[in-house]
């Protein structure tokens, strides 16, 4: 199998916020953007491994900032490293200023997402090759997320979760 960059799997959707998608401040609910998070990450993480793909875990999110009515929303969306069968996605939530049109960053999320046949099963998933500063940066943070992941699950070690250890020694 070939090994992909994240920009074969960078998705980007942008839409409006509408009334019945807010709550009572006129805030975007939390929901809605997780939501939309999951769909952009999703479709990333199929043109990563070219297979059926389900939500295994949302590791991270981060609302730091609210989203009102009316805002145009940007949610993009790339894997950001390959495991054996898993990906994780890195997702980056912009909004626009009606204005200036300049555009923050509101929040972000981290999912991680399995490829799976059409009976269910993990298969296995193409390499992924970072290219710029930041894709290296989000590769290399990976392998901690996961193996601290793994760790809190009871599922591996804590002496066994050698990018962990690096970090302290």
């Amino acid at each position: 199998m070939k090994a992909k960059t994240p920009g074969e799997s960078r998705t980007i959707m942008t839409d409006l916020v509408l009334p019945s998608e807010t709550n009572p401040l006129n805030n975007l609910f939390g929901g809605e953007l997780l939501a939309r998070m999951d769909r952009a990450a999703s479709i990333a993480a199929r043109r990563h491994s070219r297979r059926i793909v389900v939500t295994a875990s949302v590791n991270h999110v981060a609302f730091n900032r609210a989203v009102p009515l009316g805002s145009v929303v940007t949610v993009e969306a790339a894997v950001s490293r390959a495991f054996k069968s898993s990906m994780e996605v890195f997702i980056d939530v912009w909004i626009e200023d009606r204005e200036s049109g300049s555009r923050t960053k509101a929040n972000e999320a981290i999912y991680t997402f399995v490829a799976v046949d059409e009976t269910g099963r993990p298969v296995a998933v193409p390499a992924l090759k970072p290219e710029t500063d930041l894709e290296k940066s989000r590769f290399d943070a990976a392998l901690r997320r996961k193996q601290l992941s793994l760790v809190l699950a009871g599922k591996m070690k804590p002496n066994e979760a050698t990018e962990l250890k690096a970090l302290f020694e």
